[in-house]
């Protein structure tokens, strides 16, 4: 399932003093393999200092592009950030997951028109997203609001800049920045005056089709909460967190004793015995089980699976929906097993 494959990397550009962007030569034998929707991400896997890693990042570049860019801001010391942003270098082998990810555009033969809001690194999925509703229809429109300190720290400033340029009153940015007063920008942060002044003042004529938000928790939650105050349909709201508030293992009531868990992956079946306080990912992976993970902290979307018999209770949900959970639907990373026996189906999803 973890299906890892080797990629070259292309290049190596700076974006900010502590941001790069990665491009991936994709060879012709694996372009359906990494074909990609708008908005989907990659997972890398790297061993540093003898213990694995898996990260995932967002995919910045247009799905006709013929190769495949990620963004990474320095955000840990001697992780793989740190790695990404002064080891990395053009012909190094790293190993890649195929794109994965549900925060996408998929675009249609009507114009469409989409407002996205983004905050720090979380521009890289929607510069992708920008790109192909710029491209998939002349009449489509695409409203960016894009919060930073300052353009200095700003991923993707001249890539964006000239994306308005070549998309002239079709893609509009409406940039924010919080610690410098910056030419041609808002000063401040995305708030609730930002959200309605953007929608209902400077953009009052567009009536938008969809939402796209990417960013920190809190800004997600903000932007959020404005728009379904203004009526708009929850369904239309898309979101994906880049950062999400810490939030303390709090286990569901009467979870003593033992599960007897099986678990499909590639069509093998396992079995094991774990504690009801463990986590399903944790104990699948501590017997060795090659099912797919890569953020563990329930912002991704990697280690879905199905429960098809037993239940499981998750800690923290911001990804599936309600209907996806009363499908059986779970986040392994997220989930205690609640019941004495548990079958969970990572292929079935």
């Amino acid at each position: 399932m973890a299906d890892f494959h080797s990629l070259t990397v292309q290049h190596v550009k700076p974006l900010t003093d502590d941001a790069v962007a990665i491009t991936f030569t994709i060879p012709k034998d694996l372009a359906q393999t990494f074909a990609f929707t708008s908005g989907q991400y990659i997972t890398i896997k790297k061993e540093l200092k003898g213990k694995e890693l898996r990260r995932a990042y967002s995919i910045s570049s247009s799905p006709t592009a013929g190769a495949i860019t990620i963004g990474v801001k320095k955000v840990d010391k001697g992780g793989f950030s740190d790695y990404a942003n002064t080891k990395i270098k053009a012909g190094d082998v790293l190993e890649v997951m195929p794109p994965e990810g549900r925060f996408v555009f998929k675009p249609t033969d009507k114009a469409k028109n989409i407002a996205a809001f983004a905050a720090g690194s979380g521009i890289t999925p929607i510069i992708s997203i920008a790109r192909t509703v710029l491209a998939s229809n002349p009449k489509s429109k695409f409203v960016l609001v894009y919060g930073n300190k300052s353009y200095k720290e700003t991923m993707f400033y001249t890539e964006l800049v000239k994306l308005q340029l070549e998309y002239a009153n079709r893609f509009f940015i409406n940039f924010i920045c919080s610690q410098e007063r910056e030419e041609n920008s808002l000063f401040g942060r995305i708030d609730v005056s930002t959200v309605n002044y953007t929608l209902k003042n400077k953009h009052k004529d567009t009536v938008f089709d969809d939402y796209f938000l990417c960013g920190p928790e809190a800004m997600i939650n903000l932007v959020s909460d404005t728009l379904k105050e203004e009526d708009v349909p929850a369904e239309k709201i898309h979101f994906e967190l880049f950062t999400a508030t810490e939030i303390k293992d709090e286990l569901p009531v009467n979870l003593e004793g033992l599960t007897q868990v099986s678990v499909v992956v590639d069509d093998e079946e396992f079995s094991f015995s774990m504690d009801k306080k463990a986590i399903v990912l944790d104990a699948v992976l501590k017997e060795n089980i090659d099912a797919p993970y890569s953020c563990q902290g329930g912002v991704c979307s990697s280690c879905i699976a199905r429960v098809t018999e037993g239940q499981a209770e998750m800690v923290k949900n911001q990804i599936l929906t309600d209907s996806e959970i009363a499908e059986g639907l779970i986040l392994t990373c997220q989930a205690h097993p609640t019941t004495p026996t548990l079958k969970v189906d990572y292929d079935d999803v």
